[in-house]
């Protein structure tokens, strides 16, 4: 404690006199605890003094210890040391006898194996003397692999000796043995019983041989074998193209008659296996002459015929030494074609057969690529498809050529005997024409697989091509046309397109058999790319054709609107001969409204029921976006529109409007009712600005219209000043005043209201478009309407605008009648 601390602590001891009582009691205890620290301190310090001395005897005693462990350590190494030299003074005479026992060893095996060797080869010159080959096939191996153990001595005089020895050996054996299978098919081997015994024998010499020796000798024997072949049908009696048939069963038969006596030799030489593939290069070569040599095309049966029975020789011979289900596997893709959906399923199964498919004969240089394989199993590496039936390869022209002119008779045909309607209850809707087309080609395709798989089904799937193109011109050219020539032009109706019911379902039809073709063709390419030739597959392809298909459908569906735009040539022209600036009331909707009701209640079903959801979508987009401008633009068209006048053509487009939004559900088609209803809206909305400029009053009638319509132009502006029935002087005034502003003024709070008011309810919109002359505003009541009517001095305008409001109010209260559509929202 310091000193203040310490001087509270006493005072805290002691903080009256009478507490001082205490203080000797306090000293006497605290004496006691000095006492006691001292004792304590003293006992430390005696332990800590004993401690230091006992920890400097066990540090000497561990120094002792490890001296010690040191000292015995290097006595242990010594002893080691002493015992390796005297284990090596003792094992050293011992390795010099281990040595010299195994150089003994090895010299008495190597010399007994000599004595084998020399006997075995004075035995085996005896043996390939006499001719004994079964025994010298035995011989030979053991003096194979007698000579396998002196080949580091090859050196030594005497080992150089007998290996020579043994060569000559060998080359009599061999000469011997190709002496006697020269006699072999001369008919000896009838004459003399033991002969294919004794060449039964002889093949096992062959095999002890060299494998050289056995190749030379199959291919002498196979080379022999063809030469009478080679022979006859080099003559100029059966050196024809006609004659074909013949060469395949000439070797047919010489397999079957010589099938006993081939059995001399051992399966594993494949002897009938080789003399086929010298027999079809040989076949090729002579074929490829014959066609070479001709002075004009050959004929196409007879060239068919040739290919199709070297074919099936190929798939015999495919079968018969390692073949597969080539051909199966094709006739199914072909079959999948024009399925359509049914066949999704089987997709997958379809892929993973493909893949596990052997690979393609690769033209004309695979004999070449092969001829290291020949020797090995059959079916391994040698393919027998196309090793002769390629060489027609180039001269299948004329058949391609025949193909081309049936195909295209056919399609003529079809097109002539196309009735243009399907009958009831047919579920695709698609023109006959269309679905036989394929099916013939589907024919020529199974025609052409069954020959070849390579440049000639190319050639052909590029007739497909051209056929099907010519099919969309025929398809494109049944479409109605336009008016043309000085009659049509006269009458007003050039480029127009006419359209009876009748035409609208060809239409139709059309458009769902180009869908048909299109896809149909899409898998046509694919089957083709799997079928042919790897190295030609990415050459299929038939976007030119699906083209050609997708742009017959959009002409189509172009027509059918064209067709549908005149039908209501006659209703927009009665919209402009209505009187609409001296009608008195607003009425119910116009006749002309009416009439095109009529006109899509009419089509819309029969083409919602024809055409794809697809494509009736596309339709009533164009429809649509073709009507809505239209309407617009024929407002412009119509001569002076009084107040009422405009009020019932706004009502008009309202009706029309409720029409356009209808279409969908006329059709039964409702997928994308409502981007087609923003679609409708969004261009039916311009006209109903349209209509409302015009009623608005003259002072604010422009900035009514760069609001409304911002994106106008002063000469419509202008027009629409006529159309109110301005003079020409008033109209000048209100022009500069637009002009010098510009158009498009933004008028957020004009443009939001009205909008939100035709949204709510048509007859708001009506009286809200009527604004203020001074600000604009939108009037929410009846009272200000008609007050503003009687102050626009239009005492007409406000008689219709009563019957307006009074119609509408009974509307609301039907069920049913024209005007509760408007309120149906």
């Amino acid at each position: 404690m310091d000193k203040s601390s310490a001087l509270e602590y006493i005072n805290q001891m002691f903080p009256s006199e009478a507490s001082l009582t205490g203080v000797e009691p306090l000293m006497q205890k605290i004496h006691n605890e000095i006492r006691r620290v001292d004792a304590e301190i003293l006992v430390a310090v005696r332990q800590q003094s004993n401690s230091g001395t006992k920890a400097k005897e066990d540090l000497a005693a561990a120094t002792r210890a490890v001296e010690e462990l040191m000292y015995k350590i290097r006595e242990i190494k010594t002893k080691a040391e002493q015992s390796e030299t005297m284990v090596q003074e003792i094992c050293r005479d011992i390795k010099k006898l281990d040595f010299a026992k195994k150089h003994i060893t090895t010299t008495i095996t190597a010399l007994h194996r000599l004595t084998m060797l020399v006997s075995a080869v004075e035995q085996l010159q005896v043996m390939a003397s006499k001719r004994q080959y079964k025994e010298a096939a035995a011989q030979l191996e053991a003096v194979n692999q007698l000579c396998s153990h002196f080949e580091a001595y090859r050196d030594i005089p005497k080992i150089t000796e007998l290996r020579e020895k043994f060569k000559n050996i060998k080359q009599i054996l061999k000469s011997h043995v190709f002496s006697d299978f020269s006699s072999l098919g001369t008919g000896k081997e009838t004459e003399e019983t033991n002969l294919l015994q004794q060449l039964s024998d002889a093949c096992l010499v062959v095999d002890a041989l060299e494998p050289s020796v056995r190749e030379e000798l199959v291919n002498n024997f196979c080379s022999r074998e063809l030469t009478s072949y080679e022979q006859i049908f080099e003559g100029a009696e059966l050196a024809k193209l006609d004659k074909t048939e013949r060469r395949y069963a000439w070797i047919k038969r010489r397999i079957r008659t010589n099938e006993e006596i081939w059995k001399i030799f051992p399966p594993s030489w494949h002897v009938p296996y080789r003399l086929c593939i010298q027999f079809c290069k040989k076949t090729r070569k002579q074929l490829e002459e014959i066609l070479n040599n001709l002075k004009e095309k050959p004929d196409v049966g007879t060239l068919l015929l040739a290919l199709q029975r070297t074919l099936e020789f190929e798939d015999e011979l495919a079968e018969k030494f390692g073949g597969g289900t080539q051909g199966k596997e094709t006739r199914n893709d072909i079959e999948e074609i024009g399925r359509g959906e049914s066949t999704g399923q089987n997709v997958s199964d379809i892929r993973k057969k493909y893949e596990k498919k052997l690979a393609a004969y690769q033209g004309n240089d695979a004999e070449e690529k092969d001829a290291n394989k020949e020797l090995s199993a059959p079916g391994a590496g040698f393919n027998f498809r196309g090793i002769i039936s390629s060489c027609f390869e180039r001269h299948l022209t004329v058949y391609i050529e025949l193909e081309e002119k049936t195909l295209m008779e056919n399609l003529e045909k079809l097109v002539q005997e196309e009735t243009w309607d399907i009958e009831e209850g047919n579920q695709n809707n698609v023109l006959s024409s269309s679905m036989q087309l394929f099916l013939i080609i589907k024919r020529s395709l199974k025609r052409c697989t069954a020959l070849t798989k390579n440049q000639t089904l190319l050639n052909l799937f590029r007739v497909f091509q051209r056929i099907l193109k010519a099919y969309a011109t025929k398809l494109f050219a049944r479409l109605p046309k336009g008016g043309t020539g000085i009659v049509a032009a006269a009458t007003g109706m050039d480029g127009q397109i006419k359209t009876s019911d009748r035409d609208e379902r060809v239409i139709c039809y059309i458009v769902n058999s180009a869908e048909y073709c299109h896809t149909t063709s899409g898998e046509l390419a694919e089957s083709v790319s799997k079928i042919i030739d790897s190295h030609l597959a990415q050459m299929v392809d038939m976007s030119e054709v699906q083209d050609e298909f997708s742009a017959v459908i959009t002409k189509s569906l172009v027509t059918l609107v064209h067709g549908l735009e005149t039908k209501f040539d006659a209703e927009m022209a009665a919209m402009t001969r209505v009187p609409w600036s001296t009608l008195e009331n607003v009425g119910d909707q116009s006749e002309y409204v009416n009439g095109i009701n009529m006109i899509l209640t009419t089509s819309i079903p029969v083409l919602g029921r024809l055409l794809s959801p697809v494509y009736f979508q596309f339709f009533l987009d164009k429809l649509a976006s073709s009507l809505g401008p239209r309407f617009y633009a024929n407002i412009f068209k119509c001569k002076q529109i009084s107040e009422t006048g405009a009020q019932q053509m706004l009502l008009d487009t309202q009706a029309v409007k409720t029409i356009l939004l209808e279409i969908p559900s006329l059709g039964r088609q409702t997928s994308g009712a409502a981007s087609y209803s923003k679609f409708v809206s969004r261009e039916m909305s311009k006209a109903e600005a349209l209509l409302k400029v015009i009623l608005s009053p003259i002072d604010s009638v422009a900035d009514t219209y760069r609001a409304l319509l911002p994106e106008g132009t002063p000469m419509e502006f202008q027009r629409i000043l006529e159309l109110k029935g301005l003079k020409k002087a008033d109209q000048q005034t209100i022009l500069d005043d637009f002009n010098k502003h510009g158009p498009g003024i933004t008028q957020p709070s004009i443009t939001q209201s009205v909008v939100t008011t035709v949204q709510s309810s048509p007859a708001a919109a009506v009286a809200s478009v009527i604004p203020s002359s001074t600000s604009l505003g939108l009037i929410t009541s009846r009272e200000d309407v008609l007050a503003r009517a009687a102050a626009l001095g239009r005492g007409a305008a406000t008689t219709g605008f009563k019957r307006f409001l009074a119609l509408t109010e009974a509307a609301k209260d039907r069920k049913d009648g024209p005007f509760r559509k408007l309120f149906n929202a």
